[in-house]
């Protein structure tokens, strides 16, 4: 069953973080940042979602790094209960997709929870100052492709934000499987 992502208030800072990527480094949020904006989005490798919109998530963050944004993919699923989600199998969808960017393990999944995040793929766009100012989807596909004109939502607020320090009104919220949590969470 589909999940859409909750309303987080907008002008909330971003959480740092000290994560594990698929390359072996250990990233914060600091060294993901552009300096004009970020992006950091909750995915996994098994979701049909985030399998449907990967390719148009890496164009736009391609995209928005020649720009000045950063960009970063974050795996916060119970990998146990998972297993299409362990760090083996991260590091092999990063590779199949050649993802421009830091994709990251929260294993403890205490970054998907310090952000609010609640589905893949979720989205969260921030200003230079690391204030949440777009919380929505990548565009209107979800499973499907979208139409040849429909907006490019993430990349449009993104470089709005980059531009102005404020993304457009009416942020329409992601939607996807649930973040897959751990017992007792």
């Amino acid at each position: 069953m589909a999940t859409a992502s909750d309303s987080v208030a907008l002008g909330s800072p971003a959480g740092d973080f000290r994560l594990r990527g698929t390359d072996g480094r250990i990233y914060s949020f600091d060294d993901v940042a552009g300096e004009r904006g970020t992006v950091i989005v909750f995915i996994c490798n098994h979701c049909p979602y985030v399998k449907a919109v990967i390719n148009r998530a890496v164009q736009d963050a391609l995209a928005l790094q020649n720009e000045g944004v950063g960009f970063a993919a974050i795996c916060s699923n119970d990998a146990t209960a998972y297993p299409e989600d362990s760090f083996d199998n991260m590091k092999a969808f990063a590779t199949s997709h050649g993802l421009p960017f830091p994709y990251l393990h929260d294993e403890d999944q205490s970054v998907a929870l310090t952000y609010g995040a609640v589905c893949t793929p979720d989205f969260f766009g921030y200003d230079r100052e690391g204030r949440l100012r777009y919380h929505g989807r990548l565009d209107e596909g979800r499973t499907n492709q979208p139409s040849p004109t429909a907006p490019r939502e993430l990349l449009e607020a993104l470089r709005a934000v980059a531009a102005t320090g404020i993304a457009p009104a009416g942020q329409k919220p992601s939607m996807g499987c649930s973040i897959k949590w751990k017992p007792g969470l």
